[in-house]
């Protein structure tokens, strides 16, 4: 009938997004069962309603005509945060963050929210899942008490942009995306189509009025932030916080930066007063470190340009059962599974008959390869029962051929080990030639796991 709005009934996935017209039992789009909801959406009144307020009328032209300067960054009076995003806030753009609940998501984005206004201007900070009120107890207690930072406990997008546009501020934080609304849409707040439009609608805010926008995402049990995988997308930056909520060491990660790097962390310790930056991580990884137990071992890894001293444990025992376990912490399993038939097949070592439990003390998560030389070593002596050299760093890529490999930036890895007092580095002996870097420690490069383990266990 004329004067009605035109509706569309689809069924979409929660997890990625995906639309059918009827409903299924699994997502065609990501495989999940049972994530299929029904959703009423109204169609747009007229062609090209969407989406209009990112075209600025320009013709095609020569990309070598086009303008370029270099992008204007805002500090957020944290090192660690500053790393991540690739130097600062970028104004115009849109940052996704996400992570598990009560990991810290929102203390960030408050912390962050008062430097900049204490230092640059006025910020806008949107609840929509506390009261103001509740916003203000939390200021408190970090002493975020700017009187250029703005506080609306809203959900209605419409109000939210009303008053973005009034304050024009340099940055918006909306907590999180979940809870925003249109109310041209009669889908429910958290819907898949009401996530991706509040999230299209916060782009062009950002990108037509220069406002740097951050957004908090909720995240799904398997750790992926939640709604359409568009929403990733069509934002400038992803972050991930993560940690365990049990434990005071969190690592903030950029997953996809057009700013900046995507292999910066930042590393925070959350304390009464607030997130608390932690500039030398190594010091903290190892304050706690015993001395002289098997299978404890020290790796110096890359994360990013930053070079991290971590510590890789091992326990193997005999077990009762018919398959021994494995379990991992901090390491992908299917590289423990590697080396433990490495260990078998190259070196001799029965383990078939012994669960192995490793980790990263610390709660940080290792990807690189350099960490399989001393892993093995970790594995090695507590099958053996001899502990590693402590006063010693071990490092290398290792083959299926039981070849020890050489790995990147050594002069970094080896300079972070000399200045935490080590005086020993078991490193691949490929990895030794033409290093420029002069050391004061004992440099013993090995060629396979064999050798490693000899140069490593003590009394070997």
């Amino acid at each position: 009938m004329r004067g009605m709005a035109r509706q569309k009934v689809v069924f979409a996935c929660q997890q990625c997004g995906y639309e059918a017209p009827k409903w299924l039992g699994r997502c065609p789009g990501c495989g999940s069962w049972g994530t299929l909801v029904e959703e009423v959406t109204a169609l747009p009144a007229a062609p090209g309603a969407h989406g209009a307020g990112l075209s600025s009328g320009e013709k095609p032209r020569p990309i070598a005509a086009v303008e370029t300067a270099e992008a204007i960054r805002i500090p957020t009076g944290s090192e660690e945060l500053d790393r991540v995003l690739g130097g600062g806030i970028v104004p115009g753009s849109v940052v996704l963050v996400g992570g598990d609940p009560g990991i810290g998501k929102s203390t960030l984005l408050l912390q962050l929210a008062h430097r900049v206004a204490e230092d640059r201007g006025p910020v806008l900070y949107v609840s929509g899942e506390e009261s103001a009120r509740q916003v203000r107890l939390r200021a408190d207690r970090l002493g975020a008490l700017s009187s250029r930072l703005y506080v609306l406990a809203e959900t209605n997008l419409d109000r939210i942009e009303e008053h973005a546009r009034e304050l024009s501020p340099l940055v918006l934080v909306v907590d999180s995306i979940q809870t925003v609304y249109r109310p041209a849409l009669p889908s429910a707040p958290g819907s898949v189509s009401q996530v991706r439009e509040g999230a299209a609608e916060l782009l062009r805010l950002a990108k037509t009025r220069g406002i740097a926008v951050f957004i908090v995402g909720h995240v799904t049990k398997e750790g992926a932030i939640a709604g359409p995988r568009v929403l990733e997308h069509m934002v400038d930056t992803v972050l991930y916080f993560e940690g365990e909520r049990h434990a005071s060491f969190r690592v903030l990660r950029a997953v996809k930066n057009r700013f900046g790097s995507t292999n910066e962390i930042g590393l925070f310790e959350m304390r009464e007063e607030g997130l608390v930056p932690v500039p030398n991580a190594s010091e903290l990884f190892l304050s706690e470190r015993p001395l002289g137990v098997a299978g404890s071992v020290v790796v110096p890894c890359l994360e990013g340009s930053r070079p991290l001293l971590v510590e890789v444990q091992a326990l193997l025992s005999p077990t009762p059962f018919a398959n021994p376990r494995r379990t991992a912490s901090g390491l992908d399993l299917n590289r423990v599974l590697l080396l433990l038939a490495v260990l078998e097949k190259r070196v001799g070592l029965q383990l078939g008959g012994h669960d192995a439990y490793v980790k990263v003390a610390g709660g940080v998560r290792i990807e690189e390869p350099a960490v399989d030389l001393a892993l093995a070593v970790a594995l090695a002596s507590s099958f053996r029962d001899r502990p590693a050299d402590p006063r010693a760093v071990v490092f290398g890529e290792v083959g299926l051929a039981g070849e020890v490999r050489a790995v990147g930036r050594v002069e970094q890895r080896l300079r972070e080990a000399e200045k935490m007092g080590f005086r020993r580095a078991v490193l691949p002996a490929r990895s030794l030639k033409n290093l420029a870097f002069r050391s004061t420690m004992e440099l013993i490069g090995v060629e396979t796991v064999a050798e490693g383990l000899e140069a490593s266990l003590v009394g070997g």
